[in-house]
């Protein structure tokens, strides 16, 4: 059997608030049972990958190495949209035929939407 993808983690100071941000951006809901240690997005819905967070004490300092690319119409909307609900936005991009933008969730962690 091959291997399937189940889980994208992140670590964070603090899960449910993160997940929030999360469940905001992506139009989800957190699932029940989130505290500040652990909570998922779609684990009881059963949409696939679930989404983990997950409460570290010390968390890896610099770039993180694995990130999620979100996909939308109306670019800049989406960009104006994920700032508002807390996201920092880092830079835009148009390189190999591609543009997309780069932003940082609340806790730093990286993400790109395409237009």
């Amino acid at each position: 059997m091959a291997l399937q993808i189940a889980n994208i983690t992140f670590d964070c100071s603090d899960a449910a608030e993160l997940a929030g941000f999360w469940a905001r951006l992506l139009d989800r809901t957190v699932d029940p049972d989130a505290n500040r240690h652990f909570a998922t997005i779609g684990q009881t819905t059963g949409v696939s990958p679930t989404l983990m967070f997950i409460e570290v004490e010390d968390k890896t300092p610099g770039k993180n190495v694995v990130h999620l690319d979100l996909h939308g119409t109306d670019l800049p909307a989406q960009i104006d949209r994920a700032v508002s609900l807390g996201a920092k936005h880092i830079g835009d991009f148009d390189e190999y035929g591609l543009k997309w933008a780069t932003l940082a969730d609340p806790e730093g962690n990286l993400f790109d939407i395409a237009g």
